[in-house]
């Protein structure tokens, strides 16, 4: 993860250049930017829903994003700077060594570069203030656009996690397992302060990163600092940390799950200003706020090529004036599609609704926009029935 600065940055020096703009221009995000490598096991889990594929020796591209320094971060700040075609902005500025690199090591797992590119633009490169256009000099268009995505590329070159490791002797096993607190060590080593590492099921698979940031994104200084709250989710000893493409020993009704989407499962509710699930959907398709308990619906989902469907209980789920419902007088369903493991229609992993359901309550999940930005995401279910995760 990286850290921002919430209305000014202090106790660090700023170039001269930079300090008109910056204070013209202040970062709003309250506090840290983060960035993510994610993917340390097999790049076709689909468990990695929320990053990109494996890339250099191991880790993955997955995100550079603002975070409020108390779990939460602004997201789709921009409605009129959603753009559709990162490709072609970055072909236009003439950045095509920046897109070959990004073609190689800044991966979707579904195999969709460019609509994850996109996603992660819309969500997190529209809220930072320094990359609104107002805040360039002699602006062109989506100039902020390549900034981004260069600034966070400059970014995950130097920070080779695989190498940082190595160099403590932790290197991939199948075998050999580690302590949470020699990998921590190994990631402070080169940087002087903390990261934060994520586990699944005792593997480990993501680490985070944290900055300052003195100026603007694209010419201001990234000072590393360290994370705010928790630095590990892993357990404390025999940490894997497994070879690409290697599994770990299977036992009882640990399954792989199915492609997300497919099958039996869940429809999980993420909000996206609190980064967690809130909740799931019922089977007429609202959103509750109870997850896997009565009121949450297991759908099937079906294949339609690189499409897929979904319904409940209560029938075929649609998208009917901008509203999502399953229900039996839908004769045809929608066909949606799958974003780094997100529920897309029309490319577009955003959801809404007008309030966060908490209790008993029940809200409507719109594609049209509303107050709440929602993510909807799958928990499979396995063949014995086990929630597979």
């Amino acid at each position: 993860m990286i850290n921002w600065p919430q209305d000014e940055v202090v106790d660090h020096k700023i170039e001269a250049a930079d300090a008109l703009l910056y204070y013209l221009c202040p970062i709003f995000a309250n506090g840290q930017l983060d960035e993510s490598e994610a993917a340390m096991l097999d790049p076709n889990d689909i468990r990695r829903r929320k990053h990109g594929n494996l890339a250099r020796n191991g880790s993955a591209r997955g995100q550079l994003q603002p975070d409020n320094c108390n779990g939460t971060y602004s997201s789709y700040c921009d409605e009129s700077r959603q753009y559709t075609n990162i490709t072609q902005i970055l072909l236009s500025y003439g950045r095509t060594s920046l897109l070959e690199y990004m073609d190689t090591y800044w991966k979707d797992n579904g195999g969709n570069d460019e609509a994850f590119w996109e996603h992660e633009w819309g969500k997190h490169g529209t809220c930072y203030s320094t990359l609104e256009p107002s805040c360039y000099v002699n602006y062109t268009p989506q100039e902020e656009v390549v900034d981004f995505f260069q600034r966070t590329v400059d970014l995950f070159m130097h920070l080779d996690t695989y190498k940082f490791l190595a160099d403590a002797g932790i290197v991939p096993s199948t075998t050999q397992n580690y302590t949470s607190a020699e990998i921590l060590a190994a990631l402070n080593k080169p940087r002087g302060v903390n990261a934060t590492i994520e586990c699944y099921k005792g593997q480990f698979d993501e680490v985070w990163y944290f900055f300052d940031v003195a100026g603007t994104i694209a010419q201001g200084a990234f000072v590393a600092q360290n994370p705010v709250g928790s630095i590990s989710d892993c357990p404390a000893t025999n940490v894997q940390y497994l070879p690409k493409n290697i599994s770990s020993t299977p036992v009882a009704n640990d399954t792989i799950p199915p492609p997300s989407f497919v099958g039996s499962g869940y429809v999980l509710v993420e909000s996206a200003s609190q980064r967690k699930d809130v909740g799931c959907l019922d089977s007429v398709g609202h959103f509750v706020s109870s997850v896997k308990n009565t009121s949450c619906a297991i759908f099937t989902g079906k294949a339609l090529g690189n499409e897929i469907s979904l319904a409940s209980s209560k029938g075929a789920c649609a998208i009917h004036d901008a509203t999502l419902e399953c229900a039996a007088s839908v004769s045809t369903p929608t066909s949606f599609s799958v974003v780094t493991g997100n529920l897309a229609h029309g490319n577009s992993t955003r959801f809404y609704s007008d309030d966060i359901a908490s209790g008993t309550s029940s809200a409507t999940v719109f594609t049209s926009k509303h107050s709440k930005v929602l993510g909807l995401t799958w928990e499979a279910l396995s063949a014995e029935g086990f929630t597979a995760r």
